[in-house]
């Protein structure tokens, strides 16, 4: 939309909300952007300014003039709780909870994509990161996916931050991944190396099939424990990542007809469902009661070690973060079919 453009309302549009009939008018733009364009002034209707809720007649000419332009992200200090395991002057490594984006993002907001982000506690608690990244990216070396716990290595100085990115780039850092997936494994040990792209299809989503995008990646697991529960078998894994791509664990697993518990995206269920109660109970007892459900609200996902050399001093690092408590209650669960107990 980077010329002005002109779109006549037919008589079949009269009663449609201006927004709505935008949306359907522009090719790729969603109502979000084209309420951008109504505030910043850049939809006119027969000629004045209107609101995204007005009713269209029939036989109005609509003018377009330029693109919508969000308002800037801004990485703020707050003062967010923070679990760091490691700190000196040069890094810290820091326990990330679920649920927490690591850096802004986009939302619905200046306030959703701004804030509550790991990057808004990290200026408030250590106030001075490097500046590799930009503004948006204070400090941050390498990312953790928003529903994945566990362990990030944060610089705190330029020099530190180059050092690190090298490491990675270099595979020089160790990180290893504690994973809950469905069904029984296979083997006690493997190795999947397929390249991780963008799925040309589903856009939110990476695959492991063949596609222009992808780049190399290379994940080695090993059976943890094995779980036969009357809510289906499920193999608890250790995981260690060569690469690092976007999803590349969930991608991985879910290629081999193992996602990660809690993982909708790549095919796990939403929820549990417990298989054997139904059929050990009476024909009267089921007509009677619902299957019982178990819920993660997760996934099942966490960065359990990293090991490197210190990008400084050169110290041997080796750093660890035990699985969560709602990680540990949902095992332990899952163990003894209490799904009450699961919220679920």
């Amino acid at each position: 939309m980077s010329e002005p453009r002109t779109i006549p309302v037919t008589a079949e549009a009269a009663g449609q909300r201006l927004d709505q009939f935008l949306v359907a008018q522009v090719e790729g733009v969603s109502r979000s952007r084209i309420q951008l364009l109504l505030d910043q002034g850049d939809v006119l209707v027969d000629g004045e300014r209107k609101k995204a809720s007005l009713r269209l007649r029939g036989g109005e000419t609509i003018l377009i003039t330029g693109e919508p332009h969000p308002a800037p992200l801004k990485a703020t200090p707050e003062a967010i709780p923070l679990d760091v395991v490691y700190e000196d002057n040069d890094l810290a490594v820091v326990n990330k909870p679920a649920g927490m984006m690591v850096h802004a993002g986009s939302g619905q907001s200046e306030d959703a994509r701004s804030r509550g982000t790991l990057v808004n506690a990290l200026l408030y608690r250590f106030q001075s990161l490097s500046a590799v990244r930009g503004e948006l990216r204070p400090g941050i070396v390498h990312r953790l996916d928003k529903a994945t716990s566990g362990l990030i290595v944060v610089a705190k100085n330029d020099r530190a931050h180059a050092a690190l990115g090298e490491m990675f780039s270099g595979r020089h850092i160790e990180k290893t991944y504690i994973a809950l997936v469905h069904g029984a494994v296979e083997k006690e040990k493997g190795t999947i190396n397929a390249g991780v792209g963008r799925d040309p299809l589903r856009r939110t989503r990476m695959t492991a099939r063949p596609t222009g995008s992808a780049r190399s990646a290379v994940s080695h697991y090993e059976v943890v424990r094995r779980l036969a529960t009357r809510f289906g078998k499920f193999t608890l894994i250790k995981v260690r990542i060569e690469t690092g791509r976007t999803h590349q664990i969930r991608v991985h697993m879910a290629s081999i007809g193992h996602p990660v518990v809690g993982d909708t995206l790549y095919g796990a269920a939403g929820q549990l469902t417990d298989l054997a109660a139904p059929a050990a109970a009476s024909k009267a007892a089921r007509r009677k009661a619902e299957p019982e459900k178990l819920r993660l609200g997760r996934n099942f996902l966490h960065a359990a070690v990293l090991a490197f050399a210190h990008p400084v001093t050169g110290k041997a690092l080796e750093l660890s973060a035990p699985l969560p408590e709602e990680l540990e209650a949902f095992l332990a669960r899952l163990e003894r079919g209490d799904a009450s107990a699961a919220g679920g």
